[in-house]
């Protein structure tokens, strides 16, 4: 296993740090921590890889830092958790058949919606309503949490924002959603990891060195979401959407 130079240790551990302390939050660590992993000259599929080693030790310390907190819904991250596993194995398998570059210019239109819908709806999320799970609400969010999970393993992108997005349509508080949403995202990056792993695209020395940087900069993010609550987490979620939009626009541009 090899482990990187001090130069490089110290560089991977800050910017480990930093995408985690955002990842926990609203997510979008991965504008941080794949170009990062990128600087090391490791391949694109190893970078991918070595990504959900650091991504699931972040998701994995921020999720119990939620659910230690309370503001995880018990009954509904079970009833998820393994349909964000299973929905991540299959986008994670078929990005092997089918380039998923196609679907940029659709996520940046559904990034765009999102944040015009949040930044009109001035008190969305500010109070906690709970949304009656009927049994038609309870298959809506069953296949949202399979199509979600499916997307992280097949593209990836803004899966944050929209798993956070998904939980306020529930009627969470951006505190609870952001809780709930590490769940799905621990569920798919698990996935994803397992599928890496097996494929030998995970570079263990690179991934632990910025994991144990990313459970600090997780239990630091969460810690801070549960303790300011909305007047941080909305803002925070507002910020990283946007950049988020503008790295796809980008994206998107140059590669034509």
């Amino acid at each position: 296993m090899e482990f990187p130079s001090t130069d490089m240790l110290l560089f991977l551990l800050v910017a480990g740090f930093l995408a985690a302390f955002i990842d926990s939050v609203v997510g979008g660590g991965g504008l941080i921590a794949v170009p990062a992993l990128l600087l090391t000259g490791l391949p694109l599929n190893m970078v991918l890889g070595t990504n959900k080693l650091g991504g699931t030790l972040a998701s994995m310390t921020s999720t119990l830092s939620f659910l230690f907190s309370g503001k995880i819904n018990g009954k509904l991250a079970l009833m998820l958790f393994p349909l964000s596993f299973v929905g991540a194995l299959l986008g994670t398998y078929t990005v092997h058949l089918v380039p998923s570059s196609f679907l940029r210019p659709f996520v940046v239109c559904m990034l765009v919606l999102l944040l015009i819908y949040t930044l009109l709806k001035k008190d969305w999320g500010k109070l906690e309503a709970p949304r009656p799970m009927t049994p038609r609400v309870k298959l809506a969010t069953a296949l949202c949490a399979l199509a979600l999970g499916f997307y992280d393993g097949f593209f990836g992108p803004g899966t944050g924002s929209f798993l956070l997005f998904l939980f306020l349509l529930l009627g969470f508080d951006f505190v609870g959603a952001s809780g709930n949403a590490k769940v799905l995202n621990l569920a798919s990056n698990m996935a994803s990891l397992g599928a890496f792993l097996l494929l030998g695209s995970v570079h263990i020395g690179y991934g632990l060195t910025m994991g144990v940087a990313m459970i600090a900069g997780a239990l630091v993010g969460s810690r801070l979401a549960i303790r300011h609550g909305v007047s941080y987490v909305k803002p925070l979620f507002i910020v990283v959407t946007s950049i988020l939009i503008g790295k796809q626009l980008w994206d998107l541009l140059f590669s034509m």
